[in-house]
Parts: structure tokens; sequence; C-alpha cells
């Protein structure tokens, strides 16, 4: 288990367990197999994670599900990475509850899974309307829109998951530490780039 601990966010950051700090805020762009980004931001009483990660990281494998096997292991990540307090533990004294759950990734047919279904089906059910009233217009653009999605899943072809925990804090002076499981969970992860943004303070740290 590894440890950000203590979150004091107005005196300070100080890390734990195999890990490095610096100042500043990094934003990693490239795709790296075995490393991870967490952005976490501190607004008042609000709490966010956001998780970057691999899928060969998470389901060992960076695109859609070839077999049964892939489809479960893809699914249980999905159903593991959508429970929150077991991939970060935040200090109970804090009072943190969680308010919004999004998990989403790229490997696929199954792109967008998110908490937002009845938006999302909402607008498919527009669009299908659109559809049947410019049959013809629509399916030409339906045609280059798919020539353009394979030539930049070509291109690409780094599937990788996106999660988002949002958290309301009851006594966010409180925060004393936070805990993550991501390395016994996903063990194929070698280090995580932590990013704390709070009220007061940005800091960059890398777990292993």
């Amino acid at each position: 288990m590894n440890k950000f601990s203590p979150i004091a966010l107005a005196l300070g950051f100080v890390v734990t367990h195999s890990a490095v700090a610096e100042d500043g805020f990094r934003q990693h762009d490239a795709h790296v197999h075995g490393e991870v980004e967490f952005n976490i931001a501190q607004d008042a009483n609000e709490l966010l994670f956001e998780i970057t990660a691999p899928g060969a990281d998470v389901v060992g494998f960076e695109h859609a599900p070839e077999t049964e096997g892939q489809t479960q292991t893809l699914t249980n990540a999905v159903a593991q990475l959508s429970k929150p307090n077991d991939v970060m533990m935040i200090s109970a004294a804090a009072q943190c509850e969680v308010k919004h759950v999004s998990v989403r990734h790229s490997l696929g047919d199954d792109e967008h899974h998110d908490h937002d279904h009845d938006h999302d089906h909402h607008d498919e059910k527009a669009h299908d309307q659109h559809q049947e009233k410019n049959h013809d217009h629509d399916e030409h653009e339906h045609h280059d829109d798919h020539e353009q999605h394979e030539t930049h899943k070509e291109q690409t072809n780094h599937g990788e998951f996106t999660v988002e925990y949002h958290y309301q804090c009851g006594q966010i002076d409180q925060l004393e530490q936070i805990e993550t499981q991501w390395f016994s969970l996903f063990p194929s992860t070698e280090k995580v780039h932590a990013n704390i943004l709070t009220d007061t303070q940005q800091k960059a740290v890398d777990l292993n």
C-alpha cells in the first residue's frame, strides 16, 4: 500500500513509501506502459481524483476484447474501478462521501462505460431521429467519420482508462492521509505520477 501522508492542505505536503516529491504540477502526455497518472484536486470541501492508466496496466491489453476471457477481464476491471473506496482510502475524520464516479476506456466497442447512460441514450435517440430526416446526407457523413475513426485508431492504438472520483468532505481540514491500493489491484503498474493541486499549493509526487 502506498500513502500520501499527510495532505495538510494549509501546511504543506509530506510523502512516504518510496515516493519522490517535487514542487509544481506536471503533465505526462506520453502513453507509457507501467506508468499511471493521478491528478488530485482539492477545492474548498470538494476532492477530485482523475486517474489515467494504460489499458495494458489495467487489463493486460489495449484493443477491443477478442476472447471471452478478455471480455470478462475488462468487465471485472471496470467493476473494480467503479469502487473508489477500494482504490483510494481517505482519512475517515475528513468525512468524505463519494458523489460521482466515472469509468471510461477506449478499448473497442464499449469505449464510453460511464454513469451517464441516460444522457448518452437520449443523444443516441435524437441522432436516430435526425438520421431519418436526412438519411443520404448523414450516411455520407457517417462514412467519412468511419474512415477518420479508423485512421485515427490505426495511428494511436493505445487504449487507456480514465477514471474520476468526486468527493464532498464535511471536515476537509481533517484530511491527514490518502492511501492507494492501485499497485495491489493492478500490479503491472511500476510507477504512479501524482499531481496534487489544493487551495494553497501544487505538488508533483512519484510513487513506486
